[in-house]
């Protein structure tokens, strides 16, 4: 059964009210679909009652789990939503409160003072995200009196930020109908039905585990499990608790799991299907990961600018290619040169988008927008090829954005972070190669003065001032940083050059 698209994100919730649509493990709480769509609704009740409306900005730092999700939506139709990783330190939820200029701050009732601090500086309420011991979310001590507005497919349900190759962190805004339709068309990929349990291992912070482990299941009718946190060593028991059919994850945790066996576990048998996406896996562990499971492994395309996914791997009976992201799913996928121009079969060149679910333009960035759009194609910045059979091949970033573990690093933002340490004269971030994260942060620096300043003080410079998934792991004190004739830093030729000479 192929799934029609759902118009706005309220759409996703009319299923059989008696259905379970989450589940949160480690308390034991199943929630109908009826009790998701009533505390949606109150919550967004109370945010409009609070002065919420349309287009304002609600700002969320929570941790996974129901009080996320319904969180989430209520943002998307009384205002925006903006969730937030709650690991931030208080520099970066200082600017993205800023930068998004939020209204007010969703918070749990314990924990999160760097993001309570960071809006207080800004004069920013914060609101309590409770949840009763029954699974009942609600804003403590909200107000009353006002209904929500429903939103329309053209209203902006979600604002995400994205890295660019300059490292301004560019400001997403996606539509109602653009999650609408990303959640349909990976509904459609992999034929979910009211019969499939999903489990959410992704943050609710990324478009991933947004959309495609969550809102692409609650279209479909099925079931979301949705743990505190990822955890390989009890993965396995959920799994078979909750009968579930698929989950999706990148890189780091498919290597994890299949670090701890060598057989498919017993608790694996409701299992259909795995995905993949956020970073390229070898093909050796594809093959790896299906012997083992015995079940089929897809790669998936994604980004935040096409509300998530772009291609995927089919599952049988159709081909799937290990080493590509498989077809389009949804959406067109061209391969064009420098000029514009359409490539060939087998021609490598810049990967470019078309489709519904695609955003119209990054906010407030006429810059990045006349970059990124030729003709009504979006340029995701990424190099491949399409075969003959129209499978997608990644072969390269174009832009020098590290991918660490799924997440996308900006490497200008870690040079200005070792820029402000006194003791830096010049600093080039890059990545460079990790056998379970596919890259990690590294950085070339240059001291004023040869001695007295340590790598490791230099790291720890740099945790004081970002998330710690962005901080480099090896800093290389150099005399000097080459740069090309017309004084352009190769980042990647100068993390090349480091590991030869290092190692």
């Amino acid at each position: 059964m192929t799934l029609k698209s759902a118009q706005t994100l309220l759409d996703v919730l009319h299923f059989a009210d008696s259905h379970t649509a989450i589940v949160v493990p480690e308390p034991g709480l199943r929630i109908t679909y009826d009790s998701l769509r009533q505390q949606v609704l109150e919550m967004a009740n109370s945010l409009a009652s609070a002065g919420i409306r349309r287009g304002d900005v609600v700002a969320i730092a929570l941790p996974n789990g129901l009080p996320a999700i319904v969180s989430f939506l209520a943002a998307s139709i009384a205002g925006t939503a903006a969730p937030l990783n709650p690991a931030y330190p208080y520099e970066e939820f200082h600017f993205f409160l800023g930068d998004t200029n939020a209204r007010v701050l969703l918070c749990p009732p314990t924990g999160a003072e760097l993001a309570r601090t960071a809006a207080a500086d800004r004069n920013i309420p914060v609101s309590t995200v409770e949840m009763t011991d029954q699974g009942n979310v609600h804003l403590a001590g909200a107000p009353t009196g006002v209904k929500a507005t429903e939103p329309t497919a053209d209203d902006i349900a979600l604002i995400l930020h994205t890295s660019g190759s300059t490292g301004r962190p560019k400001r997403v805004p996606l539509r109602h109908f653009n999650l609408a339709v990303s959640s349909a068309n990976i509904a459609n990929t992999y034929a979910l039905s009211v019969d499939d349990v999903s489990l959410c291992i992704m943050p609710l912070f990324h478009v991933h585990g947004l959309i495609a482990s969550a809102m692409s299941t609650l279209l479909s009718g099925g079931t979301v499990v949705i743990p505190a946190k990822f955890n390989a060593l009890s993965f396995w028991r959920t799994v078979r608790e909750h009968r579930v059919t698929w989950y999706s994850g990148v890189p780091t945790m498919h290597q994890l799991l299949i670090a701890r066996t060598s057989h498919k576990p017993a608790e694996a048998e409701s299992l259909r299907f795995v995905r993949s996406c956020s970073a390229p896996l070898s093909t050796e562990l594809i093959h790896k990961i299906e012997g083992v499971f015995n079940v089929p492994f897809v790669e998936a395309y994604g980004m935040t600018e096409a509300a998530h996914q772009m291609t995927s791997n089919p599952l049988p009976p159709r081909h799937r290619k290990a080493g590509s992201v498989g077809v389009g799913a949804g959406l067109q996928i061209s391969i064009m040169d420098n000029d514009g121009n359409h490539l060939g079969t087998g021609e490598r060149g810049e990967i470019a988008i078309q489709g519904a679910n695609v955003f119209r333009g990054y906010e407030n960035n006429p810059e990045a927008n006349a970059r990124a759009f030729v003709n009504g194609w979006f340029l995701t910045g990424d190099q491949g090829f399409l075969d003959s059979d129209c499978y997608l091949h990644l072969t390269g970033r174009i832009k020098d954005i590290i991918i660490r573990g799924g997440e996308n690093i900006a490497p200008h933002e870690v040079d200005e972070v070792l820029l402000r340490h006194p003791a830096v004269a010049s600093a080039v971030a890059f990545g460079v190669p990790h056998a379970t994260l596919g890259e990690e942060v590294a950085a070339a620096v240059v001291l004023h003065q040869p001695h007295g300043t340590t790598e490791s003080e230099l790291i720890k410079h740099c945790r004081a001032f970002m998330a710690e998934y962005k901080c480099p792991r090896k800093i290389y004190l150099v005399e000097s940083i080459p740069t090309t004739g017309s004084g352009k830093i190769r980042r990647r030729a100068l993390a090349t050059a480091l590991i030869d000479k290092h190692g």
